[in-house]
């Protein structure tokens, strides 16, 4: 059996937790406590270490996936959850303020793993604030010097849209890959 790992980023409330508990196939692990600091004023709680849950693929494939925590202050366990990645997937918040700022900031965060892996992006609660739109997002990044990127419009409540946006992961890695 293949074991792989991929690792899901963003910024607080992206959809990290949720989008590994519609794609796991076990039970998902979830270290939310509390929130005590200004994520207070987005949600009630928030994820300390990671999360982790678990996709089978076929019958000789796994994908362990782990969400990282979306705080820069536990940004120490990004570096370690990243190791020995498969690729990151990246939420970014629609709705929130600078969402670009958000983009550039987790883009350069994880620069060193994206230039020896793959990266796609998820954009969600598009329904809550359908601007900036995608082809702006694919715009931004080219202006950062970025090369094409998959960017995809996804609800992470929806396991197709998950599914779908990591799919588009593994077909950046490896384009022969069917469906």
């Amino acid at each position: 059996m293949a074991d792989y790992k991929i690792i899901i980023t963003g910024p607080v409330g992206a959809g990290k937790t949720t989008a590994i508990s519609v794609l796991s196939d076990i039970p998902p692990i979830i270290t939310d406590e509390a929130a005590s600091d200004m994520t207070l004023n987005r949600k009630q709680r928030t994820t300390v270490a990671m999360d982790y849950g678990l996709m089978q693929v076929g019958d000789a494939e796994r994908v362990h996936l782990y969400g990282t925590p979306g705080q820069e202050r536990f940004s120490f366990m990004w570096e370690i959850l990243t190791e020995g990645g498969l690729g990151l997937v990246l939420l970014i918040d629609n709705s929130r303020k600078e969402p670009f700022r958000d983009l550039q900031f987790f883009l350069d965060a994880f620069k060193n793993f994206i230039h020896t892996t793959a990266v796609t992006i998820g954009i969600t609660r598009m329904d809550e604030k359908p601007s900036p739109a995608i082809a702006d997002y694919h715009q931004h990044i080219s202006s950062l010097g970025w090369p094409k990127l998959p960017i995809l419009e996804v609800d992470a409540r929806e396991k197709e849209d998950m599914s779908l946006l990591v799919q588009s992961l593994l077909y950046s890695l490896d384009p022969t890959l069917a469906g």
